[in-house]
């Protein structure tokens, strides 16, 4: 059985933390380069990178592998089937690391929650419905999950949380559109979102879209506290 997560200290004295989702059939030591190159720039900064719990997946033909939750397509239709359970499951998970990192000192709203494909859809569900004022929320080449059911979802303590969207315009594994579809639906309701696309990215990361992570980052939870 795999650890609960991948873990990267501060190199000084630690004020913030991220915690990081990875993608399906992943693990968090699969995003430990995000943390390795950044780690220089904040050096404050403790990186989690949670492993995800083995479960079938139904859009693989049952294989079983790590992921937040089930997936039986990636469209963007509004009729598609969502794995609410295993997602409810996984928040919970997210909100333990949460709250063992307030519960050590680290303020709510000096950690930023991120994640990519299945983790961006963890990361955005977790951030915008946790009762815990965050610094800021982070999503890559993924998706609003149970985009209809929001605002109501939504908690008043992240309306205003700053979210960063990123995604590759050659991404064939989540479109484009879906993800530019999930940042229509929360700019609309009044989210502080920004949405970046990466001509030729495919459904991975690049150099840019690192910097852009670094310098959202340095906004969300600068050094000077």
């Amino acid at each position: 059985m795999s650890s609960p997560a991948y873990v990267i200290a501060a190199k000084a004295k630690q004020t913030a933390t991220v915690l990081w989702f990875h993608g399906l059939g992943d693990t968090g030591a699969g995003w430990s380069f995000l943390a390795d190159e950044l780690s220089t720039l904040f050096p404050y900064i403790k990186w989690i990178l949670p492993n995800a719990p083995v479960r079938p997946i139904t859009l693989n033909g049952g294989y079983p592998m790590p992921a937040w939750f089930d997936l039986t397509s990636l469209s963007d239709s509004l009729d598609r089937v969502e794995d609410e359970k295993g997602m409810l499951e996984s928040i919970v998970i997210a909100n333990r690391f949460i709250r063992q990192e307030v519960d050590s000192g680290i303020p709510a709203n000096r950690i930023v929650v991120g994640g990519f494909s299945q983790g961006c859809a963890l990361s955005l569900l977790t951030g915008l419905t946790s009762e815990y004022k965050l610094g800021g929320i982070i999503g890559c080449s993924g998706w609003l999950f149970t985009a209809n059911k929001f605002p109501a979802l939504g908690s008043d303590a992240n309306k205003k949380t700053p979210i960063l969207m990123c995604h590759g315009e050659a991404d064939a594994t989540v479109n484009t559109a879906y993800g530019r579809k999930s940042y229509d639906k929360l700019k609309s309701l009044g989210y502080n979102i920004n949405f970046i696309t990466y001509p030729g990215l495919a459904h991975s990361a690049n150099e840019k879209e690192i910097s852009d992570i670094a310098q959202f980052i340095a906004k969300t939870i600068p050094a000077n506290v």
